[in-house]
């Protein structure tokens, strides 16, 4: 080789050298998704612009909040919920998989490119019995018995999706990388589907989820969140019919089975721990007095404060069902229909969000908005009689001495991915939950306020994330250090359990038809209080009208 092609070669090696070192060194840094600086003043410019842009979304906000109260569509059922979100999420430029986890309004809606992956979610459905009239601050129903918003669950997604785009519009004109996942909480009510699509990988490539639920407050929590993690259960028994009269001793009920079976689990309520809550629901009882029942079918709820209790409770329940079958002759069998984890969520992403929860502060509510407040909590016989709150909690921090309450399957993508809850004011403190009176404030200047606040505390917190690469570090620090140190997720459903998206499905066929008369029209109609023609707020009496307005604590 002569000297100069010897140079050549050489000059040819380093340069190849110096490449693979800059690639080397290069991308852990674009693995971050940050291919820009930019300054904490620059950083606090942005804030100000999407407190701003949120502000300018009000109109399309309530419009999603009254759009979605309107449909009121229980849980595996919310097709036109899920048809009318991923529209407005198509024409802004995401692309939908629709369909997920083998549920049909189930979907996961994706926009950006690189990391960081922030998943966006909120729940959908709602509740049975419990449809309302809005600003109406006692019981009178759109459609007697048909289902409505008493969880206010109609609220959430117009936070997430007023949040997302504002900031879409920043992240496309400052260059700033990222990709935001939305997706909804399908039949949170029967904890039916977020167990599922952890399972089934959709969370897999995710960084941080942050999730929203409608509050009488804003605020958020951190590390052990005090409620209950659950398994809902299908009980079902099967014997022979007869005449009840001409031969009952032919038959062998299965209705018998069901409440040996509830007999034998109210016994077992003394021996258990003060943490647990467990209850039922007989969903078929038999056809007709005189045919010994052939067939019945209880549902339970089983609620503890840790996955080895629930899986005792779980246990004991399948021993107990085994039990009221042998003493009836009948056989029975069982299936998971849902499932959650009791929760855990991330201090640094906690941390985060409450700094901006600070920023935004509580809206400002009118005094109609705390008449119509009083007046419910007073038909209510409310423990609280103040009306809606006019103070910020403070960040809500783990105390360890829960004693068990309610679930929620955000839980299981709190023990995959660092997860925290954004709670939003759009309710008011004092109601019982589960509940037409929850409904009374759902598509009302009060729930639009609560969710534009919402927006903002949320899209803050996503800047953050996106442009501070050490917050979702310091999450995972957390996840792996602290929360998930003793406890390890394990699921409980199994690779062969399917969801349950058979449940509701003829409660909705028998009111839907009835219930599209009352659809909201936004092109006709400013609100849906408008379209309704209700006066806002409407209470029972001027005299409670006069006496609400006059405590004088309606001003924040």
């Amino acid at each position: 080789m002569s000297q100069i092609n010897y140079f050549h070669s050489c000059a040819a090696y380093a340069c190849k050298g110096i490449l693979l070192l800059l690639l080397v060194c290069c991308i852990p840094f674009l693995a971050t998704g940050q291919s820009k600086k930019i300054s904490p003043s620059k950083l606090e410019a942005l804030k100000k612009e999407l407190i701003t842009e949120i502000d300018n979304k009000k109109v399309f906000t309530q419009q999603m909040v009254d759009m979605i109260f309107s449909f009121g569509e229980l849980g595996f059922q919310e097709v036109e919920t899920s048809a009318y979100l991923t529209n407005i999420l198509k024409e802004n430029g995401f692309t939908v998989e629709k369909g997920i986890s083998n549920i049909p309004t189930a979907w996961l809606a994706r926009w950006g490119s690189g990391k960081p992956v922030i998943a966006i979610g909120s729940d959908i459905d709602c509740i049975p019995k419990a449809s309302q009239k809005p600003g109406v601050a006692y019981h009178d129903p759109i459609i007697e018995g048909a289902p409505g918003h008493g969880e206010g669950h109609n609220s959430g997604q117009a936070v997430n999706i007023t949040a997302v785009l504002a900031l879409k519009k920043i992240m496309e004109r400052e260059g700033i990388p990222g990709t935001l996942v939305l997706w909804p909480g399908v039949a949170e009510e029967q904890l039916g589907t977020k167990a599922f699509y952890v399972r089934d990988g959709y969370f897999k490539d995710i960084d941080a989820c942050i999730f929203t639920h409608v509050s009488n407050n804003l605020a958020v929590s951190y590390g052990d969140a005090g409620g209950t993690g659950m398994i809902s259960m299908e009980f079902t028994f099967e014997g022979e019919s007869a005449h009840s009269a001409g031969a009952p001793w032919r038959g062998r009920s299965a209705l018998d089975g069901v409440e040996l079976m509830n007999i034998g689990w109210n016994f077992k309520r003394e021996h258990l721990q003060p943490t647990q809550r467990s209850h039922y629901v007989i969903r078929d009882g038999g056809d007709q007095p005189n045919v010994v029942p052939s067939k019945a079918t209880v549902w339970y709820y089983f609620r503890e404060r840790t996955y080895p209790k629930i899986k005792e409770m779980y246990e004991d329940g399948i021993q107990i069902a085994q039990g009221a079958a042998m003493m009836t002759k009948t056989k029975v069998s069982y299936r998971v229909l849902g499932s959650a984890w009791p929760g855990h969520f991330s201090k640094p992403i906690a941390e985060t969000m409450y700094e901006n929860i600070q920023k935004v502060g509580l809206p400002q509510w009118s005094e109609d908005d705390q008449v119509l407040a009083k007046a419910t909590q007073k038909e209510m016989n409310s423990p609280v009689t103040t009306g809606l709150n006019i103070k910020l909690d403070s960040l809500k921090k783990p105390d360890g001495a829960a004693m068990g309450a309610g679930s929620d399957d955000i839980a299981d993508i709190s023990w995959n991915v660092p997860t925290v809850v954004l709670e939003f004011p759009s309710n008011m403190p004092g109601l019982p939950g589960h509940h037409w009176a929850n409904a009374i404030t759902m598509a009302t200047p009060i729930a639009h306020k609560g969710a534009t606040a919402g927006a903002k505390a949320e899209a803050l917190t996503l800047l953050d994330m996106l442009i501070r690469p050490e917050i979702i570090a310091k999450s995972w620090d957390y996840y792996r250090t602290v929360q998930t140190k003793d406890i390890k997720y394990t699921p409980l459903i199994s690779a062969t359990d399917k969801p349950a998206v058979h449940l509701n499905k003829e409660i909705m066929e028998k009111y839907r038809p009835e219930m599209k008369k009352y659809y909201y029209d936004p092109s006709k109609y400013k609100t849906y209080l408008d379209q309704l023609g209700i006066k806002y707020p409407t209470i029972r009496t001027d005299a409670k009208t006069q006496e609400n307005k006059n405590s004088g604590d309606n001003k924040p």
